[in-house]
């Protein structure tokens, strides 16, 4: 082989190095901790693209002049393309927890106002319990989105299975 396609010598590479953040545990985690998403701004084409994936087809999501003679200024953004903003991958929440992480447990959510294309989401998940149990541990987060006007327009709460102790890499 060439020097072009001689694979480069192993010794040094650490993979741990090349990391977000270093690896915490659950114990290592604090109530009151926010871990935010980058803010987006939806257009047409992701309420479009999320009607194709979920097959949701009720015409307040696309019929403009449907949803005016119902009550609403524009078609409405489906709630569920808005909770999947609060989706861990979102955030660095994953990042943090990568090698202790072992499930997401459950959600809920209350829609609390309007979303439309056009609208600018800001997720957050904030850690707001912690509980031990045995080898594992609960992490429980409000999920937040608001809107460029600061208005709240979801709320609800996510929880995830970790397992506690060792298992983090990359120190912190």
């Amino acid at each position: 082989m060439d020097s072009l396609h001689t694979a480069p010598p192993a010794t040094g590479f650490d993979p741990d190095a090349f990391l977000v953040v270093p690896s915490r545990t659950f114990e290592d985690l604090r109530v009151g901790e926010v871990f935010r998403a980058p803010s987006r701004t939806l257009t047409d084409a992701h309420a479009a693209a999320f009607q194709t994936v979920s097959a949701d087809n009720h015409p307040v999501h696309y019929d403009a002049e449907w949803a005016r003679r119902h009550g609403h200024p524009a078609p409405v953004v489906h709630g569920l393309q808005v909770l999947a903003f609060t989706a861990p991958g979102a955030t660095l929440f994953p990042h943090f927890i990568g090698e202790v992480f072992v499930s997401f447990l459950e959600l809920s959510c209350t829609f609390l106002a309007e979303v439309h294309s056009g609208d600018t989401l800001y997720p957050a998940l904030t850690v707001t319990g912690l509980e031990p149990r045995g080898e594992n541990g609960v992490v429980v987060t409000a999920a937040t989105v608001h809107n460029q006007r600061g208005e709240l327009v979801l709320s609800g709460q996510h929880k995830y299975l970790l397992r506690r102790g060792g298992g983090a890499t990359g120190g912190g």
